[in-house]
C-alpha cells in the first residue's frame, strides 16, 4: 500500500483565510484535488458575495421592495435553510441583518457608550426574516421592504466548507480538513491513521487552546466576543448585535458548535451567543447530533448534555 501524505494549502477566499488539508498518495493528486475544491468555493463566493453588484445576492438586495428576483435553486435552498434556522432560534439568526445601520457600531476605543434603546431599535427596523418571500416554483426571492438586505456572513463559510468537502470526496479524497476561517469540517483520519484533533481557543489567549477535541467526520464552528468587543462601565459587549434590540450582546465569551455539517455549525454558533447560556443550551439539547461548549464572561464552561470536556 502506498505511503499517504498530507497536502496543505492556505489562501484567501470569501474575504477569509481558508485552509485545505488532504491526505493523498502524492503531492500532485493532492494539489489537483485542492484546485477543484478552491474552484467550488470561488463559485459559491460569486453567488453569495455582496461585494459584486452582479451577484445574485446583490440583485436580490437591489430590488428589495420592488420585485422578485430569479436565482439559482441552490440560492433558494440556502435561503430556505437560513429561514428554518431563524425560526428555531426565534430570530436570533437572521440573514436580513445586512440592513443594519452600521454607523452606530465601530467597536473601537472611541466607543465609550451604547446608543439609546430607541436609536438601536430603529437601526434594526428592516431586519425580519419573515419578510423574505420565496417562490420555489418560479425560483424567485423577494424582499418585502425597500432598503432590506440579505447577507450570508453567518452561514456562507460553513456552506462553502461543506461543498468543498463534498467536492474532495467525489474526487476520491478519503481524509481531509477544510478550515474556513475557523469553521472547519473533517473526515477520515490523519496520514498516520490517528484521529484529527481540533483545539478550542481560550477566549483570553486565542493563540492557545483551552481544550482539545478528537473529531472525525464532524464540523466545528466557534463564535465569540474575544475577536472584537468593547468594555463600557466595566461590562464587556460583543460585536454581535441582537437583531431584536439592535444592541450588542453580553454574557458569553465564546460558543463552539460541533455537528456533522459545517453550515449548521456556522449558523448556530452566533445565535447561541445572542440567546445566552441557558436558552442557547436548551435549544442545542433539542437538536439531534449537535453539541455545544459555551464559555461565559466569568470563564465558566457550560456544555450541552451530549458532551464531556476533560
Amino acid at each position: 500500500m502506498p505511503k499517504l501524505l498530507s497536502v496543505n494549502r492556505i489562501l484567501k477566499l470569501m474575504g477569509n483565510r481558508f485552509e485545505f488539508t488532504v491526505i493523498a498518495e502524492n503531492q500532485q493528486d493532492g494539489n489537483e484535488a485542492i484546485d477543484q475544491a478552491i474552484a467550488e468555493v470561488s463559485r459559491i463566493e460569486n453567488l453569495l458575495t455582496t461585494f459584486n453588484e452582479l451577484s445574485q445576492t446583490s440583485l436580490i438586495n437591489e430590488h428589495a421592495g420592488l420585485r422578485a428576483v430569479k436565482v439559482d435553486e441552490e440560492v433558494i435552498n440556502l435561503i430556505e435553510r437560513s429561514i428554518r434556522i431563524s425560526e428555531i432560534t426565534d430570530g436570533a439568526f437572521d440573514i436580513t441583518y445586512g440592513s443594519i445601520d452600521k454607523r452606530l457600531w465601530n467597536f473601537d476605543q472611541n466607543m465609550t457608550s451604547l446608543p439609546d434603546e430607541e436609536t438601536a431599535l430603529a437601526s434594526v427596523g428592516l431586519i425580519d426574516y419573515r419578510n423574505v418571500i420565496l417562490n420555489k416554483k418560479k425560483s424567485t426571492v423577494f424582499l418585502k421592504n425597500k432598503g432590506m438586505r440579505i447577507g450570508f456572513g453567518g452561514i456562507g463559510k460553513g456552506y462553502a466548507a461543506d461543498r468543498a468537502k463534498a467536492t474532495l470526496q467525489k474526487l476520491g479524497i478519503k481524509s481531509g480538513i477544510v478550515n474556513a476561517a475557523g469553521d472547519l469540517i473533517t473526515w477520515g483520519t490523519q496520514a498516520n491513521g490517528r484521529a484529527w484533533t481540533v483545539g478550542i481557543a481560550d477566549p483570553d489567549q486565542t493563540d492557545r487552546p483551552f481544550s482539545a477535541l478528537k473529531i472525525g467526520d464532524m464540523a466545528i464552528a466557534t463564535s465569540g466576543s474575544y475577536e472584537k468587543y468593547v468594555t463600557i462601565n466595566g461590562k464587556r459587549y460583543s460585536h454581535t448585535i441582537d437583531p431584536k434590540t439592535g444592541l450588542p450582546v453580553s454574557g458569553i465569551k465564546s460558543v463552539s458548535i460541533i455537528c456533522p455539517s459545517a453550515e449548521l455549525a456556522d449558523a448556530l454558533a452566533t445565535p447561541v451567543v445572542v440567546m445566552g447560556v441557558k436558552v442557547g443550551l436548551d435549544l442545542v439539547n433539542q437538536i439531534k447530533q449537535v453539541a455545544c461548549i459555551v464559555i461565559d464572561d466569568q470563564d465558566h464552561v457550560h456544555t450541552s448534555n451530549n458532551i464531556n470536556v476533560i
